[in-house]
């Protein structure tokens, strides 16, 4: 069944494979390797332009990962496409040493991530892989929010040396508003709304939801700095301690916040700039259920971000 976008809204796929393409056209050192995930990836137009620039391995994650690492040690820029959920889980060892460890100039590119996959349960949820990946040292890990920031991560993860994951949703988000001179910078934040009372920092498919909450927060009088924290490792230490001189912050991600988004600016404001906090994300293994339920169910939404502002604001009291 061929997935519904409302005209406002859009598949960061899309962005993505736009990106590649266009990058592909001006660099013949860009390949793609996938794992049996043509259709998923959204890459057939890919492989019809570049046939000889797209290796399908079938389904083997750690030899995808094992290629593409082979891929950059022979010169070429390979972008290592999959779902995110086999992709991090299979292929941990590969990325950790073949990637990570050797510094390969590796591209993966973790694909319908988070609980994209919702009807098929746990076993295809992808809420761990940004606790695993920020664990492995020396490599960047960026979860864009929405087309322009996807398209935009995958060009700086192309001109990066080194090791990048990207995390790719396919869940429908808006585009946000960005002034013209807008640049995506890997290792930078975005702040998105200033405010003194609380901040919220998410990512991903959070970031909207983390927008619509600080515009009802605001009609309550309570100013909330929103933040986007698109680039997980490394993270942006400047703008933790900036959201933490608000007295209190939310964090907001569509994965496991232990360890994950949420557990970063934990550790850095415990070690730089205690305050109080609230860390929105699942809280482990999941219920099978559609993406737009699983999320409502676990108060991922902007309702929900909002009534964790609230707690935290009407403590600061």
């Amino acid at each position: 069944m061929k997935d519904v976008v409302a005209p406002d809204m859009f598949d960061c796929r899309d962005a993505y494979v736009g990106a590649l393409e266009a990058l592909a056209a001006g660099d013949d050192r860009i390949v793609a390797v996938v794992n049996d995930s043509v259709g998923s990836s959204k890459l057939g137009k890919f492989r019809d332009r570049f046939p000889a620039r797209l290796i399908n391995v079938g389904i083997a994650e750690q030899n995808m990962v094992g290629v593409g690492a082979g891929l950059a040690n022979g010169g070429k820029i390979p972008f290592v496409s999959g779902a995110a959920c086999f992709l991090t889980a299979r292929a941990m060892e590969q990325i950790k040493v073949d990637c990570a460890y050797s510094e390969a100039n590796v591209k993966l590119c973790g694909i319908s991530s988070g609980v994209a996959y919702g009807e098929l349960g746990a076993t295809h949820h992808s809420i761990e892989d940004v606790a695993w990946l920020r664990a492995i040292d020396k490599l960047t890990v960026i979860v864009p929010s929405d087309p322009w920031e996807t398209a935009a991560a995958i060009r700086a993860a192309a001109a990066h040396q080194g090791p990048v994951f990207v995390r790719i949703s396919r869940m429908p988000v808006p585009a946000l508003a960005r002034g013209e001179d807008a640049v995506f910078t890997i290792g930078k934040a975005e702040l998105l709304r200033d405010g003194g009372d609380v901040a919220i920092i998410a990512n991903g498919t959070l970031v909207h939801r983390a927008l619509a909450a600080a515009e009802a927060l605001a009609a309550e009088g309570i100013a909330a700095r929103v933040v986007n924290m698109a680039t997980v490792s490394p993270l942006d230490g400047d703008a933790i301690l900036a959201a933490a001189a608000t007295g209190a912050i939310v964090t907001a991600e569509e994965g496991l916040a232990t360890g994950g988004l949420g557990g970063a600016v934990a550790e850095h404001c415990a070690r730089h700039r205690p305050v109080p906090m609230r860390m929105l994300g699942f809280p482990g293994f999941l219920p099978t259920g559609s993406a737009s339920w699983l999320m409502e169910h676990f108060g991922l939404t902007a309702e929900g971000i909002a009534d964790a502002a609230r707690e935290l604001v009407a403590g600061k009291g």
